[in-house]
């Protein structure tokens, strides 16, 4: 409820900005609701996949090969894939991957329902899922920069990463109860029918954004395939080329993405690979308490996304999200010390708040430094460029633990990851950014 101010105009609540996105554009309630629907599917699948893996297997070399699996076809999938998504309609390249997707969990479903499921049939179907996610996030990254107008790109952006790490504080113990007490092929299942509610969501966000287009002639929210008759569209190549041209405009951009080709290395692998070892494992924890921890990840990423989102501006933009980035490091080198469930889920929740203010600040720098026309060649760019060396990363973190013990491989890539960011923050275009 509004109250008068001293100076007689209506004073807002500060959490009322957070209705702005829903208020002001018909598209934003179906694109938020169908990620947050797939999302939840996928968060499941999260705490499934590397439990089964372990339960298996116990080799953490496997469970690197299998993030590999998806990672790989995921990276050589991203340079093309921003092509595509600059020159179709990038609403429906989402609803075919979608369709695809939810054709490749209900078959793992019935392949672990039917006990027919093994590492090598999981290799095939995780590579597929890596393919097409490849194709769907640069699509949905672009879709995001279209609907995220300037008026409402902060709320939108807080929002919507504050709902979906709402929906980690269900999903991974969710999925941590299924695996415990049903089985992995129910969790695969769920998380494929979350595709078909996305795919219902997508169809009416098209709908939102052509009757936009039609009333705006000079927007232009879904690119248009091009007319007989026109001049051919361009080779990948050539996209791929000026992608880099936008980027290199913008230090605060290709020094980023450079710098988390390493850092990513060290975070995501032990992150993917190494902390569901260390409870699973090292620790012999129930797999609902890795589900539990998860979870409070999802707790610090809403309460960085709450504090966030209630300023609509927020200056030294490049210390706070680096900043954000250390305390994550920090959280992954004091994880392996954590003696009891209590402190690991505490360094979880800590994890997930700095890795969120640093995801906040670069999606909405990337919506405003990247021009429209050109996101979805820079949105694969970014991806191509934080991801390509993650297959090698997971394979590295898993032999490695498997040679020195996890703990210590945990150390030295966490560290690592910090002295990357320390150094990054070194840089004057970094440091400086507003």
């Amino acid at each position: 409820m509004s109250t008068a101010g001293p100076s007689g105009q209506p004073k807002h609540h500060p959490l009322e900005g957070f209705a702005a996105p829903f208020r002001q554009s018909r598209a934003f309630p179906y694109l938020w609701l169908g990620h947050l629907v797939s999302f939840l599917g996928s968060s499941v699948t999260m705490v499934i996949l590397p439990v089964l893996v372990y339960s298996l297997t116990g080799s953490t070399t496997i469970m690197g090969m299998v993030m590999a699996a998806y990672m790989l076809p995921n990276v050589i999938m991203l340079p093309v894939s921003g092509h595509i998504v600059d020159r179709y309609d990038r609403v429906r390249i989402m609803m075919l991957a979608d369709i695809a997707r939810f054709i490749v969990m209900i078959t793992t479903a019935v392949l672990s329902l039917t006990g027919v499921l093994s590492i090598p049939l999981l290799y095939g179907l995780v590579a597929c899922y890596g393919l097409l996610d490849g194709l769907f996030q640069p699509a949905y990254a672009a879709v995001r920069a279209t609907v995220f107008t300037p008026d409402i790109r902060v709320a939108a952006n807080s929002l919507t990463q504050i709902t979906t790490q709402s929906v980690r504080l269900i999903g991974p113990a969710l999925g941590g109860l299924l695996i415990t007490h049903l089985s992995a092929g129910i969790g695969f299942g769920i998380d494929a029918f979350t595709y078909l509610i996305s795919l219902i969501c997508l169809v009416y966000l098209r709908r939102a954004m052509m009757t936009r287009l039609q009333a705006s002639a000079t927007e232009t929210d879904i690119p248009a395939k091009p007319a007989a008759g026109t001049s051919p569209a361009p080779h990948w190549r050539q996209d791929f080329a000026e992608g880099i041209h936008v980027l290199r405009s913008q230090p605060w951009l290709w020094i980023t993405i450079l710098a988390f080709c390493f850092v990513n290395i060290c975070y995501t692998g032990v992150i993917s690979v190494l902390l569901p070892w260390l409870f699973k494992v090292h620790h012999g924890w129930p797999p609902y308490l890795y589900g539990l921890a998860v979870t409070f990840s999802g707790v610090g990423a809403i309460a960085a996304g709450l504090l966030y989102g209630l300023r609509p501006k927020w200056n030294h933009r490049g210390i706070l999200a680096y900043g954000g980035a250390l305390i994550s490091g920090a959280a992954l080198l004091l994880l392996p010390f954590a003696g009891t469930p209590a402190a690991a889920v505490t360094l979880f929740a800590v994890e997930g708040f700095g890795l969120m203010i640093f995801g906040l600040i670069w999606e909405i720098s990337l919506q405003e430094l990247v021009p429209k026309e050109a996101f979805g060649r820079v949105a694969s760019l970014d991806m191509f460029g934080s991801f390509a060396l993650l297959p090698v990363g997971y394979i590295l973190v898993g032999w490695l633990a498997d040679q020195i013990g996890g703990v210590p491989t945990i150390i030295i890539f966490s560290g690592l990851g910090l002295s990357c960011v320390a150094l990054v923050l070194c840089v004057p275009a970094i440091r400086k950014f507003q």
